[in-house]
C-alpha cells in the first residue's frame, strides 16, 4: 500500500448507520452502502469523493447480480438479451454481524418464500461486506442457498460488478501484457460507434479521442482463464496523483468449471467484474440446473477490492506491481480467518491431499515418467472430465512440481474425484477412488499413473495436445477491425472477425493439409468455420488430411484420435478415401454451444473422439481423411481442433503389453 500515513493507520474501523445508507470507514477507505439493499453507492479514497460513476443511479454502481430462469417446463428465457431473467440483487434486511475497532462485517439478506415464485430466483441470499483496520480496501462475499422443498430453477450467471467514473479511470490492466488506455463508453453510442455482427462488438468510427478511430471495442476481447484471473482493474492517471482500483480473487475454489474456464474481467464502462459463474465459452452444458427437491448452499468469495495510489501521477507500473504483490499477500492469507459466517470454513476445518503423478505411454516410453506442471484437482464426483462442466460445488487445484509431486491444501469437507490432465497427452485422468475430505485430514494417495488413450504407435499427428488451438495458424485481422492491443501480441486470436479471414484465404477450395510437408502453425487454420456465400448464406466446409502409408495391415484396426478444443453448433463428419461415403465413418451429431469463435477464445469445452479405422479403408500409398463441418447456420458455427493423431494397429508382440 502506498498510502502509509501512520496516524491514519491507528484509527479503528467506524460504522455510521443512517436512514438509507451505511458507511464503513477505517480512515483510509470509506465505503457507502444502500440500506437495506446492500448496493455499493460510494467509495471514497485519497481525496476522491467517489470512485464510482456518480452520474449513474445509486443502484448501478457496485452490485451483485444474477441471471436465472424457472426450471423444467417453466423455462422461458425471455429476460435480458434473451438469456434469462436479470436480477440486480437487492436485499430486504440489514444486520451488523461484527462491529469493533478491528473489523466491521455487515450482512444484507434477501429471504425467498412461495409468494415470490416466478418473480425472484428461489434462493436465500446473504451478501457480506468486511472492512479491517489498516486495510486499503474491503472484502465482499455471499452465501446462496436453495432449500429442498423449493421449486426448480436455473442459474446462467452470477457476479459482482463495479461501474467506475469514466472521467477518471481510463487505463485498464488485466495482465502484464494486456493493459492499455481504453475508449470511453460514449464512443460506443450510435453515431460514434458502428455495431458489428453482435451488440457487444462495436467499431469506433467517431470516438471522442481520435486515437481510437477504427478500433473495435468488444468486452469478450478481455476475457481471462480462471487460473490467471487473480487481479485486474483500472488506474486513474492525474497530474497530481494516480489511483488504482483492483479486484483481487485470492482463490478460484468457488468459481465454476475449474482453472481453464474463461470469464469476463474488465471492459469499457469503465467496468470491473468478478464473475463466479457464467456459461460463456461453455454454453448450455454449464447452466446450473436445480431440481425441485435439491438442497444447495455455496459461498462465493470473499474477493478483495483493493485501492492504491501514487503522487507522481504519470505512471501505472508501480500501481500494477503493488496490486500484484497485494494479490500474493491475499493468496497466502487464504482461507481468511476473519469472515464471520460459519459457512466460510477456516483452514483447520479443511483437509489436504498429496501424492505424485506419473505418466506412462507405452508406445513412447515404457517408463513411469514424473509429470511437471500438470494440473491436479479435486472436483465433485462425476464422470471422467466432468470437472469442466461442474458448477454447483467447489474445486481445488494445484500443479505438480519438477518430480511430479503435488499437494492440494485447504479443501472443504466432502466427496471428490481427483482429476488431472497433462499437456502433451490426450484425455483426462481420474483417480479410481472417491476422495473423502474431512476437517483436518491429510490424505496421501501415493503414486498415481496416468496412461493416456493409446492403442498403437503414432503414424502421424497434427498440433499439440494442450486443449487449445493456439498453436495453429491465426491470421492477421482485417485492417478495418483491429484492437491495437493485440497487434504483434501472443494473444492474436483475440482480434475481432478472424472467422471471416478463412473464406478470404480459401475462397473456393477448402484447406488441404499434407502430412510431412505442411506445417500446422502455418497451414492449419485455427478454426474450421463456414464460408460466407454471395447471398449472405453460409456453407459447411470439408478439410482434407493427405498422408502416405508405406504398408497397410488390412486385417488390423487403426485408431484416429480427434481432440477438439471447442465446438459451436457444429457436426463433425469423418470419411476416409471417399468424400461421398454415406453414412460417414464417424459423425459427432450436432454438438457444442461454446460460442468461442465469436468471443475471440482459443478454447472452450474439451472433447475427445477415438474412432476405429479398419485397415480395409486404407491403401498403401496416398490416403485422405475428409473432415466435414456440416452445419451452415451462421458465421460462428465451427470447430477448434486441439490435436489429431492416427495410430497404427497394436503391436501383437509388443513387449510392453500387459
Amino acid at each position: 500500500m502506498f498510502l502509509m500515513l501512520q496516524f491514519i493507520l491507528v484509527l479503528g474501523v467506524r460504522l455510521d448507520i443512517q436512514d438509507k445508507h451505511v458507511i464503513m470507514d477505517n480512515g483510509i477507505v470509506q465505503v457507502t452502502l444502500s440500506k437495506p439493499e446492500g448496493i455499493v453507492t460510494g467509495i471514497q479514497y485519497n481525496g476522491l469523493d467517489n470512485l464510482l460513476e456518480v452520474v449513474n443511479d445509486e443502484s448501478d454502481r457496485g452490485y451483485w447480480d444474477l441471471v436465472w430462469d424457472e426450471g423444467g417446463n417453466k423455462t422461458t428465457k425471455k429476460g435480458a438479451k434473451g438469456k434469462g431473467r436479470f436480477d440486480r440483487i437487492e436485499a430486504t434486511n440489514f444486520t451488523v454481524i461484527v462491529e469493533n475497532e478491528e473489523q466491521v462485517e455487515l450482512s444484507f439478506t434477501r429471504k425467498w418464500n412461495f409468494s415470490l415464485e416466478g418473480k425472484l430466483a428461489p434462493l436465500n441470499i446473504d451478501k457480506r461486506f468486511i472492512m479491517l483496520r489498516g486495510s486499503s480496501g474491503f472484502y465482499m462475499y455471499a452465501i446462496y442457498e436453495h432449500l429442498k422443498e423449493w421449486p426448480a430453477f436455473d442459474i446462467d450467471n452470477t457476479r459482482i460488478a463495479f461501474k467506475l467514473r469514466k472521467d477518471k479511470f481510463r487505463y485498464m490492466v488485466i495482465a502484464e501484457e494486456r493493459q492499455r488506455f481504453m475508449p470511453l463508453p460514449d464512443d460506443r453510442s450510435p453515431g460514434r460507434g458502428e455495431v458489428l455482427a453482435y451488440a457487444e462488438a462495436v467499431r469506433l468510427v467517431d470516438p471522442v479521442e481520435p486515437e481510437f478511430i477504427g478500433e473495435v471495442d468488444d468486452k469478450y476481447e478481455y476475457s481471462c482463464e480462471s487460473r490467471y484471473n487473480r487481479v485486474h482493474g483500472w488506474i486513474s492517471i492525474d497530474p497530481s496523483k494516480s489511483i488504482g482500483f483492483w479486484l483481487i480473487m485470492p482463490s478460484y475454489e468457488f468459481r465454476s468449471a475449474g482453472p481453464l474456464k474463461q470469464y469476463l474481467t474488465s471492459h469499457v464502462g469503465p467496468t470491473a467484474l468478478s464473475v463466479f459463474h457464467s456459461i460463456h465459452y461453455s454454453g448450455v452444458d454449464l447452466i446450473m440446473k436445480f431440481g425441485p427437491n435439491e438442497p444447495w448452499k455455496k459461498v462465493y468469495g470473499p474477493v478483495f477490492i483493493y485501492l492504491n495510489s501514487l503522487s507522481d501521477g504519470v505512471t501505472s507500473t508501480k500501481l500494477w506491481e503493488d496490486a500484484k504483490q497485494q494479490m500474493v499477500n491475499e493468496i497466502e492469507s487464504w482461507p481468511y480467518t476473519f469472515p464471520a459466517s460459519e459457512d466460510f470454513l477456516s483452514s483447520d476445518q479443511r483437509g489436504k491431499v498429496e501424492g505424485r503423478l506419473l505418466v506412462r505411454d507405452r508406445y513412447i516410453n515404457d517408463a513411469f515418467i514424473p509429470v511437471r506442471g500438470a494440473y491436479v484437482g479435486l472436483a465433485p464426483v462425476g464422470e471422467v472430465g466432468s470437472w469442466q462442466r461442474e458448477a454447483k460445488g467447489y474445486q481445488f487445484w494445484t500443479i505438480t512440481d519438477d518430480k511430479g509431486y503435488f499437494s492440494i491444501i485447504n479443501a472443504r469437507p466432502g466427496n471428490y474425484n481427483l482429476n488431472s490432465w497433462v499437456t502433451g497427452f490426450i484425455g483426462d485422468y481420474q483417480h479410481d477412488s472417491v476422495i473423502n475430505i474431512t476437517s483436518g485430514c491429510a490424505i496421501n494417495v501415493g503414486e498415481l499413473v496416468y496412461e493416456p488413450p493409446r492403442d498403437g504407435p503414432t503414424l502421424w499427428e497434427i498440433g499439440i495436445p494442450d486443449r487449445s488451438a493456439a498453436e495453429f495458424y491465426v491470421p492477421d485481422p482485417n485492417p478495418m477491425y483491429i484492437n491495437r492491443l493485440y497487434v504483434n501480441h501472443s494473444d492474436r486470436f483475440r482480434q475481432y472477425g478472424l472467422w471471416e479471414r478463412y473464406a478470404e484465404l480459401y475462397p473456393n477450395e477448402d484447406l488441404v493439409y499434407t502430412v510431412g510437408i505442411s506445417d500446422y502453425t502455418k497451414d492449419w487454420f485455427f478454426a474450421q468455420v463456414t464460408r460466407k456465400k454471395d447471398n449472405n448464406t453460409y456453407q459447411g466446409t470439408t478439410w482434407q488430411i493427405n498422408f502416405k502409408l508405406d504398408y497397410v495391415n488390412t486385417s488390423g484396426t487403426y485408431k484416429l484420435r480427434v481432440a477438439l478444443a471447442s465446438v459451436h453448433s457444429a457436426e463433425l463428419e469423418i470419411r476416409i478415401n471417399n468424400s461421398g461415403a454415406n453414412p460417414p465413418l464417424f459423425s459427432s451429431g450436432l454438438i457444442g454451444k461454446d460460442n468461442t469463435i465469436a468471443r475471440h477464445g482459443i478454447h472452450g469445452l474439451y472433447r475427445l473422439y477415438s474412432i476405429d479405422v479398419q485397415g480395409t479403408l486404407l491403401v498403401q500409398g496416398n490416403n485422405t481423411i475428409f473432415l466435414t463441418q456440416a452445419t451452415n447456420t451462421s458465421p460462428f458455427v465451427g470447430i477448434l481442433y486441439d490435436y489429431v493423431r492416427l495410430e497404427g494397429p497394436p503391436y501383437t508382440n509388443l513387449k510392453h503389453q500387459n
